[in-house]
This record gives C-alpha cells, sequence and structure tokens, in this order.
C-alpha cells in the first residue's frame, strides 16, 4: 500500500501552501468575498482539476500506446455545488475533448472508459459523493 503524505501550512491571512509527494509547492487561498485575496487555489476548484489531471494522465497514456495521439486534448469540467453547508459537488460533468486531423473514435472512447472505469482513482472518489456524467466530442481539423 502506497502511503502519502501532504504538509500544508498556515502562510497569512486565508493563504495555505502545500507541498506535494513530487517536490512542489502550491498556494491556496480564498477569495475576497470570504476574507482571502484570491491569490492562490481555491480548494474545491483544486479537487476538480485533480480528477480533470487523474483522468487526462490515464487517457494520453492509453492514447500512446494505442497509437492513437491527438494534435490537442482538453477536458472541461462543470460541477454543481449543493446548497447547504459542508457544500460538496453532488453533479459533476466531464467533457473530454479531443481534436486531430486522423481521430480514432473507437480508441479515444475505449480510453476515456477505461480511464473512467479502471484507472483513475480519483474519478471512484468523485464518484462516491457524486453523480458524474462523461462525455466525449471528437474535433476534426480539416485539411
Amino acid at each position: 500500500m502506497t502511503t502519502n503524505i501532504v504538509r500544508t501550512t498556515w502562510k497569512e491571512n486565508m493563504q495555505f501552501e502545500s507541498d506535494n509527494p513530487s517536490g512542489l509547492n502550491l498556494t491556496m487561498d480564498a477569495g475576497e468575498e470570504s476574507g482571502g485575496e484570491g491569490k492562490g487555489y481555491r480548494p474545491k476548484a483544486l479537487m476538480l482539476a485533480s480528477l480533470a489531471g487523474c483522468s487526462g494522465l490515464d487517457v494520453v497514456s492509453l492514447l500512446t500506446k494505442m497509437r492513437a495521439e491527438v494534435a490537442d486534448f482538453k477536458i472541461d469540467i462543470t460541477a454543481e455545488l449543493t446548497d447547504e453547508h459542508p457544500k460538496f459537488y453532488n453533479k459533476v460533468k466531464v467533457d473530454y475533448h479531443f481534436t486531430d486531423t486522423d481521430l480514432k473514435p473507437e480508441k479515444i472512447q475505449k480510453a476515456v472508459n477505461l480511464s473512467v472505469t479502471k484507472y483513475c482513482g480519483v474519478m471512484e472518489m468523485f464518484r462516491q459523493f457524486a453523480e458524474v456524467e462523461i462525455e466525449i466530442h471528437l474535433h476534426k481539423i480539416e485539411n
């Protein structure tokens, strides 16, 4: 079993800094409406970035192995927070956008499905508390 340790340190006001097993640090801060200065990532939005990053890493790796690389790949996530405290994401939509002159739809579908159902641990964590919807968008570049 792998154990990750992350240390988060209060810097000032509403600002915190977290380290990462990679050795890189990131800053989190609340927006001005919540007493912060907006000089860092918002913690809940960072969760969405983690979801996109986790699945994106899987998909790129799988497409490379399948020899189905694409010219461009983006993931857009739209998430709905509950109204009551503690507010959490209860609905999440993950839109995968692939762009290339020679798209391979079957391989793209397979790579996304494997990430969503088998490999992405962050996706599995989200499914424990949110309704997650997935959609794939193919954008063909015309010559």
